[in-house]
């Protein structure tokens, strides 16, 4: 079981396939082996999202909080699997999403996620992301581990 670890970004990336400019999480901290794990997303001013969304106030999409959820909770059930280099997660349905204030560009979100189910290869996640001590959004997630293809 590992608890008040760090993971950096590099390590991040030996297990998840996302890369830049999409791979969203900066650090994993406080993974506790098939229970829950927290992330940090730095939202920085050259963010790939804010020239267009919105040029005058820029705020980070909900989608890619929601990305970053999934990221996290990717790496907390593949870190657990047998194989995890050959394996993958897709995220089949959100629910529950609320977005309660908006994120902007020198923010640091910390995603709080907790891992509810783990069945027969389908994961039930819980998210819910905080700038300071200020929840900003919430939402329950679904996924499947299935293999990893090469293209």
């Amino acid at each position: 079981m590992m608890k008040n670890n760090s993971i950096d970004k590099k390590k991040i990336e030996s297990l998840l396939p996302h890369r830049e400019p999409m791979l969203l999480i900066d650090k994993l901290t406080n993974i506790v082996h098939l229970k829950s794990a927290t992330a940090i997303v730095n939202v920085r001013k050259n963010s790939f999202f804010v020239q267009g969304h919105f040029p005058d106030q820029p705020v980070m999409p909900g989608v890619l909080v929601l990305e970053a959820m999934c990221q996290a909770g990717c790496f907390l059930v593949l870190n657990s699997v047998d194989n995890p280099m050959e394996k993958n997660m897709f995220f089949s349905s959100l629910s529950d999403s609320r977005f309660r204030h908006p994120i902007i560009p020198g923010d640091q979100l910390r995603l709080e996620m907790i891992l509810e189910k783990f069945r027969l290869g389908t994961a039930l996640l819980v998210g819910k992301a905080y700038v300071e001590d200020k929840l900003v959004a919430e939402g329950k997630l679904k996924a499947t581990v299935v293999d990893r293809q090469v293209v």
